[in-house]
């Protein structure tokens, strides 16, 4: 006896089958390593995610001096699918770190200021020249990913280029 401990004894039935011994021992490895697999698993899925929890920050949109974001696919007010034509797959939105942003399409073009709110997940675009502002639930953001959710339920997801 070392330090107060006392080894174990392990009591062993020399009439035992070793394939029946190899089992009880093995068993609860295969258990441990199942369970450390799992807890890797799942600390590296969840570490490996962008997705924002707390609403992103306005560097997610804009990237450090600007970032280019086109349309991928778009839900109705009843959450069905809406195919998104030619044209509208062509249209893109450049957001600026020093918060303006270009909306571009092949016949049109239109600047103003965006702000967002990370708190509420609030993205707000003010056009300029006539003071129409537009307001979006941001639903999702991630550094390549943004689902926008407009006042009427209507969702439009982009992509970062």
């Amino acid at each position: 006896m070392k330090n107060g401990f006392a080894p174990r004894q392990i009591p062993i039935d020399l009439n035992q089958n070793p394939k029946t011994m190899k089992m009880k021992i093995a068993l609860p490895a295969y258990r441990l390593l199942t369970i450390l697999c799992m807890v890797w698993l799942s600390a590296f899925s969840f570490s490996c995610s962008k997705k924002s929890e707390g609403g992103g920050n306005a560097q997610m949109i804009s990237g450090q001096n600007s970032k280019i974001w086109k349309a991928s696919k778009e839900t109705t007010a009843s959450g069905d699918k809406d195919k998104l034509t030619s044209a509208e797959k062509q249209e893109q939105i450049q957001f600026f770190a020093n918060g303006n942003f270009t909306q571009t399409s092949e016949s049109q073009s239109a600047n103003g200021t965006w702000t967002y709110d990370a708190a509420n997940k609030n993205l707000s675009l003010t056009y300029q020249g006539n003071n129409v502002s537009e307001n979006f639930q941001v639903a999702e953001l991630t550094d390549d990913n943004m689902k926008l959710q407009a006042p009427d339920g209507s969702t439009l997801t982009l992509k970062a280029e």
